[in-house]
Formats: C-alpha cells, sequence, structure tokens
C-alpha cells in the first residue's frame, strides 16, 4: 500500500517556495529568490502546515526590498493573471498562494492600510480562501471589515462571494474565534441563500450550521423565512436546511424534522433490528438490517444510533445518516446497510459493549446490542 503524503508536504514544499521565488522576481527583479528560498527551506521541513505558511509569508517579508503597500503591489502582480492561468483547479484554490494573504494579515493589518488590504485579500481569494486572513481583521476592525464583507457578498465572483459567508462563520474550523455575535454575518446570508453557485450555498448552510449550536431557534426561524420566500425551493432549499440543522437532526429535534417534511409522529412500525454479526473489531463493517411499514403515506428520514460508554464511564453516541424514503401503505421499505466501523479523528472505536438502534424522523427504536472486540 502506498503511504499517504501528509498535506503539508503537498501544501508548500521546495518546489512550491522556488515557484514563489520565481513569481515574486519575475515582477521585482530586485527580490533575490534564491536567498528566498534557502532561507524558508531551512525551517519548512520540521514545520507543520500553519507554521510553513507564517515561515513562508515571513520570507518574502525578510527579503522584499519594500514594504506597506509596496510591498502588496508587488506580491499582487505576482500573481498570475487569473487563478485558471495559476493552476487552480477547484474552488478552495492552491495552497502555494496561501502565504501571501498571510502576509496581508501579519504585515498590513494597519488602520493605515485597511482598505487596501481588505481588498487585496478579496483579489487573493481566488487563489487561496482568504478566509483565515480576514478572522484576524475581524478580531482588531470589527465594524470597517463586516463594512467589507457587506460588500463581497454581491460581488461578481462567486469565491468572493462565499468568503463574505465563510469568514465571519461563528466557528470556521481551524480558525480563532472572533468576538462577534453569533448572528453577525445573518445579513451576508440573507443576501447569499439563493446564490446560484453550490460552493456559496454550502458556505451559507455551514455558517447557519455554526449558529444553530447556541441559537437554534433563530434559524429555524431563518429557514422558514427563507423557505416562504419562495427564493430557493425544492432540492436547494432542503439542502440548505439539512446541512444547517445536522446536529440537531442527529438528536432528535422534532422541529427540524418538521421544517423539513418529516413528521416526529408517522405511523410507522419497525421490526426488529438484526445484525450479521454482534461481535466486531475496529475496522470491521457493521452489517443490519430492519424492515419498515406505514399505515399512510409518510416520508422518512432515517439514521442509526451507536452508543457505548468512554473511558470517563460517560456514553459516547454516533449518528450517522441511513437514507430518506417515503413510506407507503402496504409495501415494506428495506433498511440496510453496512456502515464501516473503524476509528477516526472524532470517534475512537474501543473494546467493549455497544448498542445500534434506528432513528426515523427524530423518533428512536429499540436498540440491539453488539461487542467490539480487542484487537
Amino acid at each position: 500500500m502506498t503511504a499517504k503524503v501528509p498535506l503539508k508536504e503537498i501544501a508548500l514544499n521546495a518546489e512550491r517556495i522556488a515557484r514563489i521565488g520565481r513569481e515574486v522576481h519575475a515582477v521585482c527583479p530586485e527580490f533575490e529568490a534564491d536567498d528566498f528560498v534557502a532561507s524558508v527551506m531551512a525551517d519548512l521541513p520540521r514545520l507543520e502546515l500553519s507554521a510553513r505558511i507564517a515561515r513562508t509569508s515571513q520570507g518574502l517579508h525578510d527579503h522584499l526590498p519594500v514594504t506597506g503597500p509596496d510591498a502588496l503591489d508587488i506580491l499582487l502582480r505576482s500573481l498570475p493573471p487569473t487563478p485558471a492561468a495559476a493552476g487552480v483547479t477547484n474552488d478552495f484554490g492552491l495552497h502555494l498562494y496561501s502565504p501571501h494573504s498571510d502576509y496581508v494579515s501579519r504585515y498590513l493589518r494597519t488602520a493605515e492600510h485597511l482598505e487596501q488590504s481588505l481588498a487585496a485579500l478579496a483579489r487573493m481569494t481566488g487563489y487561496f480562501s482568504s478566509e483565515l486572513p480576514v478572522r484576524h481583521f475581524l478580531a482588531e476592525f470589527p465594524d470597517e471589515t463586516m463594512k467589507a464583507v457587506d460588500a463581497w457578498s454581491r460581488d461578481e465572483d462567486f469565491r468572493v462571494r462565499r468568503l463574505a459567508s465563510e469568514a465571519t462563520r461563528p466557528l470556521l474550523p481551524w480558525a480563532p474565534r472572533v468576538a462577534l455575535p453569533a448572528d453577525a454575518g445573518l445579513p451576508v446570508l440573507e443576501t447569499l441563500y439563493a446564490d446560484p453557485r453550490l460552493y456559496v450555498r454550502t458556505s451559507v448552510a455551514n455558517h447557519l450550521g455554526d449558529i444553530a449550536a447556541t441559537r437554534p431557534d433563530l434559524v429555524l426561524a431563518t429557514l422558514q423565512r427563507w423557505k416562504t420566500s419562495g427564493r430557493v425551493t425544492g432540492e436547494r432549499f432542503a439542502f440548505l436546511a439539512r446541512n444547517a440543522l445536522s446536529n440537531r437532526l442527529k438528536e432528535g429535534w422534532s422541529p427540524a424534522y418538521a421544517l423539513l417534511g418529516y413528521a416526529h409522529d408517522a405511523p410507522i412500525a419497525l421490526t426488529p433490528l438484526v445484525l450479521e454479526r454482534t461481535e466486531l473489531r475496529d475496522g470491521d463493517t457493521l452489517d443490519f438490517s430492519a424492515v419498515l411499514t406505514a399505515t399512510a403515506t409518510a416520508p422518512v428520514h432515517v439514521m442509526i444510533v451507536i452508543v457505548t460508554t468512554g473511558p470517563s464511564g460517560r456514553p459516547r453516541e454516533k449518528v450517522a445518516f441511513v437514507r430518506r424514503a417515503t413510506a407507503e401503505p402496504g409495501q415494506e421499505l428495506r433498511l440496510a446497510k453496512s456502515y464501516p466501523l473503524r476509528s477516526t479523528a472524532r470517534w475512537k472505536v474501543s473494546p467493549g459493549p455497544y448498542s445500534l438502534a434506528l432513528q426515523v424522523n427524530g423518533r428512536c427504536f429499540p436498540a440491539v446490542a453488539f461487542t467490539v472486540l480487542d484487537t
């Protein structure tokens, strides 16, 4: 089996540092590209990804012959004319350009250069998302940055529009928290929720999901209002609502199911769960089946709930989606899945007793037991 290359080695490596040096030198002959590469590469191999980004932007700062707006001008001119010309083949961009926006955050986050810096981040986000650097501006200059964010939400570039939502998320992963109200970005979402690009709508849904962590009723009311507006309907609305309320759906919160058209008290019955095996090890597949019947037509949203006891003695729960369907009277709906029972960064499969239950429209049905054996 081929060993997986760590992201940090792909994102910023000797080849990419050399490319940054060449691109900057091409617009600024005074920039000593070889010295820049040598100094950065002296430290890069021992650093993790975030530190690699910081070290590269420091190298730019150390070797550019100018600072302030003049340095920013060089960095912007060093970018290829378009993200496509740079080799960007996805919406998020290339880590190759992460040091550029990091430079703006570290060395140009001042009141004097604020307008230029924020405009630069909007330009750079097409090459690599500027969501993390924007957080530092939100923390230091919240009002001015939110004014720029509002303008970004109406930008013709979908990547800039997405930046408006993503950078202001309350719980943006791997990002510093910003001391803003959880709903500070809601006016931006009002502009973006019916955006034609899925990339933008996905960010809107994730942003709403962050708000729902503390204010689920506000998110529910917001989604209901959007549904009533008619600007987003059908599967597009369902996608927004399912993702925004994903954690509440896992918890069985009936208002979330009701918004999506799944009745908590739907007239359904479930046969006892059948497990193919009741003794498994980490890495095995948990195969199960059951049959659902209904006395009236009923849309159903089915999840599995795996419960065990953690080392502290407290219950640990894993909830995963199974299927969505419409149950019809007189017809059996078979619910079966092969679920990979393996440890992840967020869920450790430890030896011991477990239970498995099906949750339909937020309603949990009787569980069955199984055991995870020591490897």
